[in-house]
Parts: C-alpha cells; structure tokens; sequence
C-alpha cells in the first residue's frame, strides 16, 4: 500500500469522458462508487479547485484534487480516457490520463506528500506509456500498485 494516499481497484479505469466537466463527473462518480463518498461535495470540491486554475499536469496527464470532509486519509482514482479530451492543461496538450486525489478537509502536508507522489509517478515515460496500453482494469492497478510500492521503497 502506498503511503501516500489510499488506491482501491475500483478507482481505476477506463472512461469515455470528452470535456473537462464530463472528466471531472466521471472522476466524481468513480470516487463516489470506490469509496463510498457523496458525489455532489466531491464533484463541487473539484470543480472548485478547477476554477483556480488547470490541473492539466501536461505531457497527456490531469491531476483534479480536492480536499473534503469525510476522509481520513488521502485517496486516489485513476480515469484512462478513450480518447484525448482537452482540459486547458499547461502544455495545451489533451489529457488521457487523470489522476484524481482527495484529501481530508485538514489535510495539510499529507496532501502536498500524496501530490507529488503522484506526480513522481506520472513524469516516468514508462510508466505512463505502460498504463496507455494496459489491456484492463486489473492490469491498471497491479501497474499502479507496483510502481507506487517501488517509489516508496
């Protein structure tokens, strides 16, 4: 398990969002279903956070977060969207790949540890170009799991 943030199976998967507002939806619902959350607070925390500036991370790769209350640690979904969709990212470059994360509402520094691990593991070409071909859900989350676990050694 990382350290970092909480990762569960359902989390993670595919997604035929093509906007931002329907990513962020997407992601809700995802975050809703795997950890049994309200999707209109998580959905309203990230379309908040969104409207301070984009989480496109760049190079394909969106981080929405959010902090919320409920939690009591930080935790992550993964959306591997069918087709690229734009989501004003940095490099002006569409987005496949969106790593959500929620924190706690208090969360301080925990939130800032589970953003760059995050963002550690999305800046690895290879890692990203493993979970873009991944055949399925199982195979997306042994990648994740595997590498988080590496990064955290």
């Amino acid at each position: 398990m990382n350290p970092n943030f909480n990762l569960l199976p359902e989390a993670v998967g595919d997604c035929r969002a093509d906007s931002k507002q329907a990513i962020l939806e997407a992601l809700a619902a995802r975050f809703a279903e795997a950890y049994g959350l309200d999707s209109v607070p998580v959905l309203e925390g990230l379309e908040e956070r969104e409207a301070l500036g984009s989480t496109g991370f760049g190079r394909g790769v969106a981080i929405p977060h959010a902090r919320i209350d409920g939690l009591s640690r930080p935790c992550a979904a993964l959306l591997r969207l069918e087709q690229p969709a734009d989501f004003a990212a940095a490099d002006g470059m569409p987005v496949d790949l969106v790593f959500g994360l929620l924190s706690p509402s208090n969360a301080g520094i925990s939130h800032l540890h589970a953003l760059a691990a995050i963002s550690r593991l999305v800046r690895d070409e290879d890692i990203r170009e493993a979970l873009l071909a991944a055949p399925d859900q199982e195979a997306l989350f042994a990648l994740l799991t595997n590498a988080t676990e590496r990064d955290a050694a």
